[in-house]
């Protein structure tokens, strides 16, 4: 045992401060480590609280406790790990000379001080309200704290609430508008922006907002809450920025989190152009001694290698490890930035994405980008495969990876994974078209999906195709281009489901006998597809060959057309 003990103070309990607490404690077994949270719970899993409220499961403790069923609270942190953990304690400043943190217990009010040699703020953040009048009634909720969660198991319990309102789009606004609907609450979910769950590029997002529709929510984008309406005290209401009233008795408000920084501005510590506390690669904060982790830092994007704010759980996990190893021994860790991957289950689907959108990297900079939206199944047809649509994002001249979304009913995770990591190993499209990537029916198809669409990103990059996004395919209907519109597929698939969109039916296999149908202006547009648009790839190869100049292909096909159909 050394003569003076290294002493270590975590401010933040939840996920970010147990995980660096954790990891110190393993590599100084005689170290004092004091865990300080203000909340009575600790080490929440916070991303399970939609499903707890959902009722995908009622044991709340599940949400607190080890995978052996032990509730991590002050006596298994004082037992298990040596910890001293304070509960319903926050901590009111930060004394850098004296190397001190003051903190209250809430409920006594009584006040200690504590001496560190190495701090860890990991403060989280707090939900971020709009500013509307009303939002103190009673049904007007967040969804961030284990009192949160448990006030939305009540609701649902209770079984009062027949229709709600969930503000904000994103994540965890439809994880908690799925967990309302499962409980049999008419859920409207309102987005400001013009679409939902902005990460994704507009065409992937209509196809999400369709398949929430479909399974009973409604949604309105472009519009936002400019008031909470109430009666008695009790939500009976929203007014939405155009004058329209929906009558609820709950809202959940979910746009998004701030960083808790102010002990950190106290203390006079750096913080960033994003708003949160700025940190190097080991968590180090301008104060050698106080690292920063979690939800209250700022990252650096490894795509772009800008500052930005990620305020996710496994990036907080991820932090807490290298800073509690480098509080016990300076530099040996380091957590060089993030890709940005995330995932969601909303009803059916699966939404996933990591890296940049097309929108997002143009926003960022990247003005020579390319892309290619595909669609197909997960796992062969006789064993059941299911949908999944992607879109590939790469830089044109270098090739390399830069974004990928990919949704629908299928294994999403396993593909958006991969490419995560091809993006952070910097592989281009042309490393990802021949990836050995493990295969057998039940788990892919003998191409994967993420190896078909780094191939049709290929074709793409060297010209051996064209294609047009459902989009594009769209403005051109509506403003009534003069491009010739070939579907591909058989004359059953065509009966059953059709675009409308003034399509001429050629099935592939008879294209070579028909091209006389074909304009005789080879200079013409002729926009080709079929249900995923392979048919359509291989129609527009057979075209070109035989003279035709100006031939594309709508990518992802009809399973990626997220308009109106004829049929």
């Amino acid at each position: 045992m050394p003569s003076q003990p290294l002493r270590i103070v975590v401010i933040g309990g939840s996920a970010a401060g147990p995980k660096a607490a954790a990891k110190a404690r393993r590599m100084d077994e005689f170290a004092e480590i004091t865990l300080v949270q203000r909340e009575q719970d600790l080490s929440m899993a916070s991303c399970g609280f939609p499903y707890y409220v959902g009722g995908t499961f009622d044991d709340r403790n599940l949400l607190i406790c080890t995978p052996a069923g032990i509730v991590r609270d002050p006596g298994f942190y004082g037992k298990a790990k040596g910890i001293e953990a304070l509960v319903e304690t926050e901590a009111l400043d930060i004394d850098r000379d004296a190397k001190t943190v003051r903190i209250r217990h809430l409920p006594t009010e009584n006040e200690r001080i504590l001496h560190y040699d190495r701090l860890v703020i990991a403060t989280g953040a707090s939900p971020v309200c709009p500013a509307a009048p009303g939002f103190d009634l009673e049904g007007v909720q967040t969804l961030h704290s284990m009192g949160d969660a448990d006030a939305l198991r009540a609701v649902r319990d209770a079984n009062l609430v027949d229709k709600a309102v969930v503000v904000g789009g994103g994540l965890i606004g439809f994880e908690v508008c799925e967990a309302l609907r499962l409980a049999g609450i008419d859920t409207t979910v309102i987005e400001k922006t013009d679409q939902i769950l902005p990460f994704l590029d507009p065409d992937l997002s209509k196809l999400v907002e369709n398949h929430i529709r479909a399974n009973g929510p409604d949604i309105i984008v472009g519009n936002g809450v400019a008031e909470f309406l109430g009666d008695n005290g009790k939500l009976v209401g929203v007014k939405l920025d155009n004058g329209t009233e929906l009558p609820c008795q709950l809202a959940v408000v979910a746009v998004g989190v701030r960083p808790n920084i102010g002990l950190a501005i106290k203390a006079d510590l750096e913080i960033g152009d994003q708003g949160g506390i700025r940190v190097n690669e080991q968590m180090q904060t301008c104060d050698p001694d106080i690292y920063a982790i979690g939800d209250c830092v700022e990252c650096t994007s490894l795509i772009t290698g800008q500052s930005l704010r990620a305020p996710y759980g496994d990036i907080a996990n991820l932090q807490g490890r290298v800073a509690g190893q480098n509080v016990v021994a300076p530099g040996s860790a380091s957590f060089p930035g993030i890709t940005q991957t995330g995932i969601c289950k909303i009803f059916d689907y699966t939404v996933g994405f990591t890296g940049l959108s097309a929108h997002r990297a143009h926003e960022a900079g990247f003005h020579t980008i390319e892309s290619a939206t595909i669609s197909g199944l997960d796992i062969p047809v006789f064993m059941s495969g299911k949908l999944l649509i992607s879109k590939l994002v790469a830089e044109r001249e270098s090739g390399r990876i830069i974004g990928f979304q990919c949704i629908g009913p299928g294994d999403v995770s396993k593909r958006v994974a991969t490419v995560a990591m091809a993006i952070r190993g910097k592989l281009t499209v042309e490393d990802m078209v021949n990836a050995d990537l493990p295969y057998a029916p039940p788990y892919s198809l003998a191409l994967d999906h993420t190896i078909v669409a780094a191939q049709v990103l290929e074709n793409k990059l060297k010209g051996r195709m064209k294609g047009l996004s459902v989009t594009e395919v769209k403005e051109r209907v509506d403003h009534g281009v003069d491009s010739f519109i070939l579907d591909t597929r058989s004359p059953i698939e065509f009966e059953s489901m059709r675009l409308g969109i003034g399509e001429t039916l050629i099935p592939l296999g008879a294209l070579r006998g028909r091209l006389n149908e074909l304009p005789e202006n080879k200079d013409r547009e002729i926009i080709l597809y079929c249900k995923i648009s392979l048919r359509g790839y291989e129609a527009a190869s057979i075209l070109e060959q035989h003279g035709w100049h100006n031939v594309k292909v709508m990518e992802g096909g009809i399973m990626a057309w997220p308009y109106a159909r004829e049929k």
